[in-house]
Parts: C-alpha cells; sequence; structure tokens
C-alpha cells in the first residue's frame, strides 16, 4: 500500500511536496475507512481537489514516473523547466504485509544519473517511535555506500560496486541480482510494489482490461457485467461476443441510419477496432455494438470496471485522474465507497476530481483524505484538509465544506476573469 510520495523540482513542483496516505488515528470519524498494518494506519483513499492547470494531473504524473524508474521503464523525471537545477529528489514510501520501506532517489537530470539511492525499512518500538534501518545507500556526492547485510563478503563486493558502475539507472538494474541476495530482496521489494499500481487517465482510458476480463471465466466476466449493469445506465446486459451472427450484424447495424456513427474516439489502447466493436449493449430487449450507441459516460464505466473490480479483489492501487470525468456525481461516490467500506482490506484509490460536492466530510471522508492542489505564479502546492482545524479555520468534520471551498476558505480557487473578454468582444463589434 502506498503511504506517502515526496517530491522535490520535479515537474511544477519546485519546492519540497509531500501527499500522503497515513492517517492520524486520534481522530476517530471514520475508522472504517482506514487500514491498519502492523503499527502503520494508511488511507483507504483520497481525492485531489483543485482548477484547471495547477499540477493535479503532474502530481499523477509524478507517480507514474515513480512507478515506472522502480519497474525500469525508461522514464525519467523531469526537473522544473521554471528552475536552473537540473537535479529531482523524490521518495516513496509504502508497506506490504510485513514491513514498512522507504525508497529515496536524487537525479541528475542533466547527466541522466542518479546520484543518490538509499532504501529503507521503517520499524516502530511498542510506543510508536519510528526506527529507520538503511539497507542500501549510494551517495555519490558525499561518497558514503551502505549495504546492510550479514554476509561481509557480499556486502564488500556490493560496496565496491558501487564505487564504481555507471550512475545511469538504479544499483539493482545495474547489477546482476543473482549474484547478491541482498540487492535479490530489494528489486523483489520495490518492483512487488511498483506492478500493484494501476494508472488511468480518464481522458484517454483504454478498454483493452475490460475486454480481457470479459474473455475469462463466467464468474470473471459476470462481476464485469454487474458493476456495469449496476452502474444505473438502463442496459438490460452487456457482452463480448466472440462470434458475431447475423442479428447482430456489426456492418448492418452501423449503416442503419447517417445519423449512427461513433462520435469520439472515448477509448485507446493496443486493442484492435474489432476488439471493440464485438462489445454490445442490449436495451429493451435489442442488442447492438456499445461503440455505437453508448453514451461516452457509459463507455468510461465500462473501461472502469474491470480496474475496480481487479483492484479491490486483488489489493492494487487505483490512481484516476479526473474520475469524475464524463461521470455522475452518485457514481463517483458510490466508487470511492467501495474503497472505503468495510470490507475492502487492501486497496486504495487515489484521484483528481473537480466535482465540489466530494468534499463531504459528514458521510464520505476524513479530513486527511481530502486534498487541495493550488498555484500562484511562483510555485505550486499540494495540501490536506487536514491542516485547516476547528480553533483556527471553523472547519470540522460536521462542517458544509462546499459552502467553505466556495468562499475561498480552502483557496484552490480559480481567478476568472472572463468578463474582460466579453468587453473585448463588444468593442470589436
Amino acid at each position: 500500500m502506498l503511504i506517502s510520495l515526496k517530491v522535490n523540482n520535479c515537474f511544477i513542483y519546485n519546492a519540497e511536496t509531500e501527499f500522503t496516505m497515513r492517517s492520524d488515528m486520534r481522530n476517530k470519524h471514520f475508522p472504517c475507512n482506514v487500514i491498519s498494518v502492523n503499527s502503520t494506519n494508511v488511507l483507504k483513499s483520497a481525492i485531489i481537489v483543485g482548477p484547471n492547470n495547477v499540477g493535479k494531473t503532474l502530481f499523477v504524473r509524478c507517480l507514474d514516473t515513480v512507478r515506472s524508474i522502480m519497474l525500469n521503464e525508461g522514464k525519467r523525471m523531469v526537473p522544473n523547466i521554471f528552475n536552473d537545477d537540473k537535479k529531482c529528489e523524490f521518495a516513496i514510501s509504502f508497506c506490504d504485509n510485513s514491513f514498512e520501506y522507504s525508497f529515496e532517489l536524487k537525479y541528475d537530470y542533466s547527466k541522466n544519473e542518479y546520484i543518490f539511492e538509499k532504501f529503507s525499512k521503517i520499524t516502530y518500538d511498542i510506543h510508536k517511535n519510528k526506527k529507520e534501518t538503511i539497507i542500501l545507500l549510494r551517495d555519490i556526492k558525499n561518497k558514503d555506500y551502505v549495504c546492510n547485510t550479514a554476509d561481509e563478503d557480499e556486502k564488500n563486493a556490493v560496496i565496491s560496486a558501487m564505487k564504481v558502475i555507471a550512475k545511469n539507472n538504479l544499483l539493482i538494474y545495474l547489477l546482476d541480482t543473482s549474484q547478491f541476495s541482498i540487492l535479490s530482496d530489494i528489486k523483489n521489494i520495490i518492483t512487488s510494489f511498483a506492478r500493484q499500481i494501476d494508472i488511468v487517465d480518464m481522458n484517454n482510458i483504454p478498454m483493452k482490461k475490460t475486454i480481457e476480463m470479459l474473455k475469462l471465466s463466467d464468474e470473471k466476466k459476470q462481476k464485469i457485467v454487474n458493476f456495469i449493469l449496476n452502474a444505473g445506465l438502463y442496459l438490460e446486459n452487456y457482452q463480448y461476443l466472440k462470434e458475431v451472427n447475423s442479428n447482430n450484424d456489426i456492418g448492418k447495424v452501423l449503416n442503419y441510419d447517417d445519423e449512427i456513427y461513433i462520435q469520439e474516439k472515448v477509448i485507446e489502447g493496443s486493442e484492435t477496432f474489432i476488439e471493440q466493436l464485438r462489445l454490445f449493449s442490449t436495451y429493451k430487449g435489442v442488442t447492438v455494438p456499445s461503440m455505437a450507441f453508448d453514451s461516452t459516460g457509459t463507455k468510461k464505466i465500462a473501461c472502469l470496471a474491470s480496474y475496480v473490480i481487479d483492484d479491490l479483489e486483488n489489493g492494487r492501487i487505483l490512481v484516476v485522474d479526473e474520475l469524475d470525468n464524463s461521470l455522475h456525481f452518485k457514481l463517483v461516490r458510490a466508487i470511492i465507497a467501495m474503497f472505503n467500506n468495510e470490507l475492502n482490506t487492501k486497496a486504495q484509490l487515489i484521484c483528481t476530481v473537480h466535482d465540489i460536492n466530494l468534499l463531504d466530510c459528514q458521510k464520505l471522508f476524513r479530513k486527511e483524505q481530502i486534498w487541495f492542489a493550488h498555484r500562484n505564479l511562483d510555485n505550486a502546492y499540494l495540501y490536506s484538509l487536514s491542516e485547516f482545524t476547528a480553533e483556527k479555520n471553523g472547519v470540522r468534520d460536521t462542517s458544509n465544506l462546499v459552502e467553505k471551498y466556495k468562499r475561498g476558505v480552502f483557496g484552490a480557487l480559480p481567478e476568472l476573469d472572463l468578463f474582460e473578454s466579453l468587453l473585448e468582444m463588444q468593442n470589436n463589434c
């Protein structure tokens, strides 16, 4: 499970910025929204709210880039373009069923070099005091090298290699980890966590995963279909047809009327166009191609269904940019509630949204589950609602957060001046 992500001088963020899923259990509100893993209390879900172009999507990109680096997929962290310093810093902390871990990196973009790399195990004593045990450290600038293993020969070999080996990748991808048990263990921990992260952009969500799950066992298929049918779409059935019979002839249906055609390219992916055309929806007993007749929102729900079902069942981390894009607000709330539910004991949902109706600490969220993205001419900011207190700001769990947000209590509001554009158009007439 993801505990926190900290970035510094990355993309839009030119100062240290931390997003955390750690929960303070001194707050007894909605305890079912928290999963306790050993001594760590982790939130099941979180939303990031804010205007356009303030860094919500770039936060998702930061997380996606870190995930890609951990899996050696070729992406690089990009420094803030308004800063002459080309060195990025990022740290991610996470936990599995046994321990909490921290992985920190410093990257020199101009040289394509990882100049700092630290992997640590985090433990807590009976008094909840935190202890960090450094397992691996490679600090090029300060010439500090640590390999924490009981095998003295292996320790000396790894440290010797760290001093001379290239810097253009993580150590676990520069050395043959099969020769070093400590590196093999670190690689397994890092990659196992990174593979648990699914990142989805609702502006361009692929249908491939849903199609693949609809081809699986009847049980898997039915879970996807039930999710779609339970989403209030007035559908009677949703199916993937391997063979299309004469009653469901794709060509005839698409050419039935000049007004019936696929208006938007809702879904992209590696699957073929014909694969997508094998998805059929049934309305009032009539079965028609989903791509031609279903709304944009319906298609996105069908795409999202496989991610929600798979991640809840297998304890994965689902990160969605603009979850409320083309979806009704009740459906978005219902999806979030699925992750917050006490039946979910291992999955997480993190999403960016624009719908301020989701600012709800009365029925949906703890305060630390709501985050705001804000930007001015100098900096981009990411901060939690938990920073606003009853004593200082009059913000309680029972407060009407929507009204407070509209009044600018939390910031993260756009400063519009479209009237000037109207005046300009009027003056030009």
